[in-house]
């Protein structure tokens, strides 16, 4: 497997933990079970953990592509920005989640005020998260970019040539 294979297998986990995470959190704080809300906090916490991976693997991966005919450094330096952000974001997310995972723990006060913070916190993530798989699809998918035509369709059909007809 090279660089670009290894970014492929988990660049999108950084995305979809924090996704089930707020689906969690939500039903943690809808239900008011503390089990439910230490969970999501754990979920967020393994979204920071592939965040280090997906940007681990990032640079082997770039290695790669760059070397692809039509890939320009545009879109693999857009990807790489938003990518920083978005890693920078999912490690504090992490950081947070443990804090709140501590505070439910120890039955502190604060924990509530902890668990909509992280809530709200993560919807914001997910904002970047978007961002980050959108430019990372940009630099091969070029049906996904903006701006991006689509060649023209015969929608005409066409009459049978008398064949296979009875």
């Amino acid at each position: 497997m090279n660089g670009a294979h290894w970014h492929l297998v988990v660049n999108h986990l950084p995305i979809i933990f924090p996704v089930v995470g707020v689906l969690v959190m939500v039903t943690g704080l809808i239900f008011k079970s503390e089990a439910v809300k230490r969970t999501a906090f754990m979920i967020f916490a393994l979204g920071a953990l592939a965040a280090i991976a997906a940007m681990q693997t990032g640079e082997g991966a770039e290695d790669v592509v760059e070397k692809i005919e039509g890939i320009t450094e545009d879109y693999i330096g857009t990807h790489e920005e938003t990518a920083e952000t978005f890693a920078l974001l999912s490690y504090v997310l992490g950081a947070l989640s443990l804090l709140g995972l501590w505070a439910s723990v120890a039955q502190k006060r604060f924990s509530s005020l902890i668990n909509a913070s992280v809530l709200v916190f993560a919807l914001v993530v997910l904002f970047f998260a978007r961002q980050t798989g959108t430019t990372g699809g940009e630099i091969r998918h070029t049906e996904i970019r903006s701006g991006h035509t689509f060649p023209a369709t015969d929608t005409e059909e066409t009459e049978p040539d008398g064949e296979g007809q009875r």
